[in-house]
């Protein structure tokens, strides 16, 4: 039996394609459009190697490219929880990614943008543990950033930035 619900965003959606919606991941979404259509440059640290392995994930290895993707990657720690004695137990890790989406034809930024994002890691273990919740931050940190990037390209695919 339909809900009052179930019709609501059936009828809703019915709305949206009227009005120009388009599914990212559909047929000729911009998903299946820049799938394999972006080149990145070699990483050059392992912040580098994890926001770009996210990336390739997301967007396939490139098979011909017709875009680049430059990037800048900023990463900052600050401590958040602090002792009566002055030690640091827990750490607060920002990042920042400014990207440029450039045509490789005509060398012409084609979209551009900034996302940021934080993740966290106790410091209070081992000298072990402590190095590998910083490690696992960081990475996360990058999956943060890669998708966050992931998503402005495919909300604003080339051709349609104004």
């Amino acid at each position: 039996m339909w809900s009052y619900s179930r019709r609501s965003f059936i009828l809703s959606l019915a709305a949206l394609s009227g009005c120009g919606f388009k599914p990212v991941y559909g047929p000729s979404g911009a998903a299946t459009a820049l799938r394999g259509q972006i080149r990145l440059r070699e990483p050059k640290n392992a912040d580098e190697f994890f926001l770009l392995h996210r990336l390739e994930e997301r967007f396939g290895r490139p098979e011909s490219a017709r875009y680049r993707l430059d990037y800048k990657l900023e990463t900052r720690e600050r401590g958040l929880a602090i002792t009566p004695a002055q030690e640091t137990t827990r750490f607060h890790v920002l990042g920042r990614a400014d990207f440029t989406l450039v045509d490789t034809a005509s060398g012409k930024a084609v979209t551009s943008g900034s996302v940021d994002g934080f993740t966290g890691y106790s410091a209070i273990g081992t000298t072990i543990s402590t190095k590998a919740a910083r490690e696992d931050a960081y990475r996360r940190l990058m999956v943060i950033l890669a998708d966050k990037i992931t998503s402005r390209l495919l909300a604003t695919p080339p051709g349609e930035a104004g």
